[in-house]
């Protein structure tokens, strides 16, 4: 995107002291939003910035390959209603009912059946009936209603309140987000506290519209997916297993997304969805860029498949740490270690890359990456440990540029100032990824966070 402010290109940002690839110390010049020189020692110039490294790592930018914006700022302005927040039916209740105590919606993220069951218009009025509420389960597939949202929404007195694969729907009945603008301003700041500088909005249903308005909400880079009437970014096909396509039908929308110059990313997170995937991508012929996104089940026959076919796949180890012990409930024992694989696809040639899917998922990108590094459950369980990556393997799968984000970006001349400074050298980072240890944010050459001078979102 065009830079907000974009920084003079006459004035220069130098980090100071800074370690890069594990030597140093090192000074990095950033004149405009390009990285001009790196040395020992640059001389300074009249009007420099100055922002100290003392030797801390200097990292790429922090990018997240797979979040979905809208949805994230939401959650962030809504009641959290399933785990680790809420477990049982009385913590269910008792938030709904505190949230209710105010005026208009009552919008809830994040549930899960182990919490209170299926919920549906009757069981939402027994907790909340004078105020429209509607709840989202944490897969992001399905909205519940109770009575009053459901009047609102033109529903049927006979329907349960259960919509399933309706987020446009729901959009279109219920009207935008509440406090959607100031959101996804705050939802920037927030993740230039966590290092990031690019983002992959991997939202299925955004349009021409949201391509153009996205990436002037946020000071990060986004790139934006969406369906047909989106032309920029990858094609995102949404595979819903309870109703798959058939494949004549699944190759026609890749086949035309490649007419078209455009890649595809599409929805995997079943083995059905995964070898209905592999099999369109193969009739249609491969485009460099194609993405099976979460690849939430990776058998070793699909394997050597998507290596020959050349996807990358997009996934989020987060889910090992946060669902892992309901995985280990609820999952086929023979899929247990084929789940959000990082090691095993790349020992195979697999590209691979990192998101969080926010707010499906925490959107500290560090908590990713410690998970790829440990495979624990919130219980600490190992689940996969065949798929355990090194912190750098981890840190990698979050420096992509947001077009290839198998490929980790580097700190060198002629890169974009797109940069991530810890506190600490690396090889003291590496032993405990945090986001805490982000000292500072730059992107485009301009600082947007400084550890202890929070920046205010624009």
């Amino acid at each position: 995107m065009a830079h907000p402010c974009p920084p003079d290109a006459s004035q220069r940002l130098v980090v100071r002291g800074a370690e890069i690839d594990g030597r140093g110390p090192f000074d990095v010049g950033i004149v405009g939003s390009v990285i001009a020189s790196i040395g020992p020692r640059l001389a300074p110039t009249a009007g420099d910035e100055v922002l100290e490294a003392r030797g801390g790592a200097l990292l790429p930018g922090v990018r997240d390959h797979h979040l979905h914006l809208r949805a994230l700022a939401a959650a962030r302005a809504s009641v959290a209603c399933g785990p680790p927040d809420v477990r049982t039916p009385g913590e269910l209740w008792a938030a709904l009912r505190g949230a209710a105590a105010g005026a208009g919606w009552v919008r809830g993220v994040g549930y899960h059946e182990s919490v209170a069951g299926p919920l549906g218009r009757i069981e939402l009025d027994d907790a909340v009936s004078d105020r429209p509420v509607r709840i989202q389960h944490r897969s992001g597939q399905l909205w519940m209603l109770n009575s009053r949202a459901a009047e609102l929404a033109g529903l049927d007195a006979s329907h349960d309140g259960r919509l399933l694969h309706a987020d446009r729907w729901v959009r279109d009945r219920l009207g935008p987000e509440p406090g959607l603008v100031a959101g996804l301003a705050e939802i920037g700041a927030l993740l230039a506290r966590f290092g990031v500088t690019g983002v992959a909005d991997a939202t299925a249903d955004n349009t021409a519209e949201d391509e153009r308005t996205l990436p002037d909400a946020l000071e990060q880079e986004v790139l934006v997916m969406g369906g047909a009437g989106a032309s920029g970014g990858p094609r995102k096909i949404m595979l819903h297993d309870d109703q798959l396509p058939g494949l004549d039908e699944l190759t026609g929308i890749v086949s035309s997304a490649h007419r078209h110059g455009r890649a595809v990313a599409v929805h995997v997170v079943s083995r059905a969805s995964l070898w209905l995937t592999l099999t369109a991508l193969a009739d249609a012929g491969p485009l460099d860029g194609d993405r099976i996104e979460h690849g939430s089940v990776i058998p070793p026959d699909a394997v050597g498949t998507i290596a020959r076919l050349g996807i990358t796949v997009v996934t989020q180890p987060n889910f090992v740490a946060e669902r892992g012990d309901a995985y280990l409930h609820d999952v086929d024992t023979e899929d247990l270690p084929w789940l959000y694989r990082v090691a095993g696809l790349r020992r195979a040639g697999v590209a691979v890359a990192g998101g969080t899917d926010a707010p499906y998922g925490d959107a500290d990108p560090w908590r990713a990456m410690a998970a790829a590094v440990e495979r624990c459950t919130a219980t600490g369980a190992v689940l996969g440990p065949a798929e355990r990556v090194s912190p750098e393997e981890a840190l990698a799968l979050f420096t992509g540029t947001l077009r290839r984000p198998e490929t980790p970006a580097q700190v060198r001349p002629g890169a974009p100032g797109d940069l991530c400074l810890l506190e600490v050298p690396w090889r003291a980072a590496r032993g405990q990824l945090s986001s805490d240890l982000v000292a500072a944010t730059i992107r485009g050459g301009r600082i947007l966070h400084r550890a202890g001078e929070p920046i205010a979102p624009r």
